[in-house]
């Protein structure tokens, strides 16, 4: 169905990347699965381009276009690709969000035009090992010494950690028995300082070209210059950025999904059975026909949401509807899209397989699906 939420602006953006990613990552991209990271001269190759800081103002080196539709075209041409840029979508969608609202004058000047320039890469460390998506539960604490925080505890499940030269920490910085939710303050640990440890890369089912590390902190001092906002403040933070993060699950999700069924429509042409290409059987016509349309629908929802978002009118439990169907619907579609691969599937030659790994965590990370529909549930008064 015919879309209309790019501008011409968008698709000669969409064009970059476009041939930036057939000349320089596709053919690289095994590689980078292998090795269970993307290199860091992508992001200076991307930074170069001016692909990393679109949304950077022009007086700390961006392009001054704070339009979240630039960050859908890079998703869905990596996608459409077969290709996925590591850490890149936790950095534009997630972390910076943080930085060009909370940072003050001093720590833009520091921090953003290497951002930008793709030399200095970023990760957030929220989830702890006891924690998952119960923030209010951190323990990680952080004590005021002088003009110095010590930093002690630990996170997991950090994507972007291993490369990072900035880490959001978020920890404890107050306790008040009345509101587990004060207290939480953000603090920007630089790659380096002493007591901070970067752990084990976890092996991931997927993505496995998107690094993802454990980290510890003992005793880490922290310039005060480092807080990002106000102390204690970190919770409403945290959740204002999350309707941002959730949609661009979503993106990622519908995307990959249409990737899946272009691949699937090119296989079962090719591919015969009995004598008979796949693509005469009826089931076959009636299972594609079916994802097609879930895909269709999805992505009707999902260019209402983003429209919404780049206006500032997206709701939290807006982001929530979107997240929950378009990650289940990629879900339902994959696996689909698989069975018709055959035994195929199931081999990582073909790319219904990390397809199909990759789009498993979309239920989990950013919100799991439950998590969705108790704040949808909440939105309907229930």
């Amino acid at each position: 169905m015919r879309r209309n939420l790019f501008t011409a602006d968008h698709e000669a953006f969409r064009e970059v990347v476009r041939e930036l990613l057939e000349k320089e990552v596709v053919t690289r991209f095994p590689d980078w699965e292998h090795d269970g990271q993307v290199p860091r001269d992508l992001f200076t190759r991307l930074g170069g381009l001016g692909l990393i800081g679109t949304a950077i103002p022009e007086e700390y080196g961006g392009g001054g276009q704070e339009d979240y539709r630039y960050n859908v075209v890079l998703q869905e041409e990596a996608a459409r690709a077969l290709v996925t840029l590591g850490t890149l979508r936790t950095q534009l969608d997630v972390i910076l969000s943080y930085f060009l609202a909370y940072a003050d004058e001093e720590q833009k000047r520091r921090w953003l035009p290497g951002i930008a320039a793709g030399e200095l890469l970023t990760a957030i460390a929220m989830t702890e090992p006891g924690t998952g998506s119960d923030l209010a539960g951190i323990t990680t604490r952080a004590v005021r010494d002088g003009n110095e925080y010590i930093l002690d505890g630990a996170k997991t499940f950090i994507t972007g950690g291993l490369l990072a030269d900035l880490v959001i920490v978020v920890a404890r910085t107050s306790t008040d028995p009345e509101n587990r939710r004060a207290g939480l303050s953000l603090l920007v640990v630089e790659d380096g300082m002493p007591g901070f440890t970067k752990g084990r890369r976890l092996d991931k089912m997927g993505l496995k070209a998107q690094d993802t590390v454990e980290l510890s902190f003992a005793g880490v001092r922290v310039p005060v210059a480092n807080l990002l906002g106000e102390e204690g403040q970190a919770f409403g933070y945290l959740g204002a950025n999350l309707a941002q993060e959730r949609l661009a699950i979503a993106v990622g999700s519908v995307a990959q999904a249409a990737a899946a069924l272009e691949q699937t429509i090119a296989y079962v042409k090719e591919r015969k059975a009995f004598g008979t290409p796949v693509a005469s059987f009826q089931n076959t016509r009636f299972e594609l026909a079916a994802v097609s349309a879930e895909i269709e629908a999805a992505q009707a929802l999902l260019d209402r949401a983003v429209s919404e978002h780049v206006r500032g009118e997206l709701s939290v439990a807006d982001a929530a509807r979107t997240k929950l169907f378009c990650t289940e619907m990629q879900a339902r579609a994959v696996d689909r899209c698989l069975q018709l691969f055959g035994g195929y599937g199931y081999i990582l030659e073909y790319p219904l397989a990390r397809l199909y790994a990759d789009a498993r965590v979309a239920r989990i990370y950013g919100g799991t699906s439950e998590v969705m529909k108790l704040i949808i549930g909440k939105d309907l008064g229930l």
